[in-house]
């Protein structure tokens, strides 16, 4: 059976995006997962004058993480319209050692946040940004308002929980195929 990882774009404890990642890849039909914590690869600030020393050892470890999988499930933060700096921390890295930072898998990347706009702007840019990364297609999903929306571990607005599901089915069918 073909494995996904899944994975918020953020190092919060209480990350909601954590909890997104999670609650989809728990509704996986056809597919193994595993969820992992960004807050397991700490790591410096990358700047060129880092990268004349090397690559940081949990740098390396997350980027050849990343061979091991058929997919991924990435849920990112919003931190003022863009990615929290812990996971553009690591993505840049992991551009470094790996350019093709998605293998030319399948991305169902996604976004919440507490307001009504779900994280869009972030969504928006990590789809254009990720494609020419080596995700092979990108699917998309914007959980708006998450407080309103999910409680209890899931997503309780129906239309919400209907258009997800499309979205992991098609996730899948790109995995699996």
């Amino acid at each position: 059976m073909k494995k996904v990882l899944a994975f918020a774009g953020s190092t919060s404890s209480t990350s909601i995006n954590k909890k997104l990642a999670t609650f989809t890849a728990q509704n996986l039909k056809n597919t193994d997962f595993d969820v992992i914590d960004l807050r397991d690869f700490p790591m410096e600030i990358y700047s060129s004058d880092a990268e004349k020393i090397g690559f940081p050892e949990n740098a390396k470890k997350f980027t050849s993480l990343l061979d091991n999988y058929d997919g991924f499930i990435l849920s990112l933060a919003e931190h003022n319209g863009s990615y929290a700096a812990a996971f553009k921390n690591i993505y840049d890295w992991s551009s470094r050692i790996n350019n093709n930072v998605f293998r030319d898998k399948p991305l169902l990347l996604m976004a919440t946040s507490p307001g009504p706009r779900g994280g869009l702007t972030v969504l928006e840019a990590g789809a254009d940004r990720f494609a020419r990364m080596g995700a092979k297609e990108v699917i998309t999903f914007s959980l708006p308002s998450f407080q309103d929306n999910f409680q209890d571990g899931k997503i309780v607005n129906e239309s919400l929980v209907s258009t997800l599901k499309e979205k992991i089915s098609q996730f899948e069918n790109a995995v699996n195929n």
